[in-house]
């Protein structure tokens, strides 16, 4: 499993990779598991059926050195790091397909659009004219950043773009809401979930 390869919440297919790092860990655990179990039923890990020709080469090494807490091929810290990381790795997916599933929801506001690109995963604001220097450091401040390529003011879609639009007052909606109000909200059988 490589961890150098970290996986992006706006890449569109972040929801099928983590899925895909999330099962590896899975079976991994059910590895370590069913290695430590065959060496405390034998005291040995020769002729184990879970192991590679190199794996067990480098589990014996470990046990012949003794490290602290190696009284198995895989110590209990190798164990819990890898379940908190399937933890990690689910909570994550939950996140991102909460985002998916309810979506978003852009606004007018004076001067300008707030659109919701679920596409791009993109909070995009557009505005009638180019906002002044204050106006363009108070978005800098909450994380916009000028794209010329779309010809917006753009953050990554997700709750803490439409938090930090409730907090830049001339992003108002038009018909006086916070832009958090006019979100759709969570379905009761997902909140009630937790």
């Amino acid at each position: 499993m490589s961890y150098n390869n970290p996986i992006r919440s706006d890449d569109p297919d972040s929801i099928e990779k983590l899925t895909g790092k999330l099962t590896a860990c899975k079976e991994r655990q059910e590895h370590m598991k069913a290695v430590n179990a065959y060496f405390r039923k034998t005291g040995t890990i020769n002729g184990c059926p879970d192991l590679s020709e190199q794996e067990r080469v480098k589990l014996e090494r470990r046990i012949a050195m003794r490290f602290v807490g190696s009284d198995v091929p895989y110590p209990s810290y190798e164990l819990s790091g890898n379940s908190a990381e399937i933890r990690r790795l689910q909570q994550r997916i939950d996140q991102l397909q909460k985002e998916r599933d309810v979506g978003f929801a852009g606004w007018e506001f004076d001067g300008g659009e707030a659109v919701a690109n679920t596409e791009n995963r993109r909070l995009q604001l557009f505005f009638d004219e180019k906002p002044d220097e204050s106006k363009r450091t108070m978005l800098k401040r909450y994380g916009f950043r000028w794209t010329p390529t779309e010809g917006a003011w753009q953050r990554l879609l997700n709750d803490n773009a439409i938090y930090a639009c409730d907090r830049i007052d001339f992003l108002r909606p038009t018909d006086g809401q916070r832009p958090t109000q006019l979100q759709p909200k969570v379905p009761q059988s997902a909140e009630q979930e937790r």
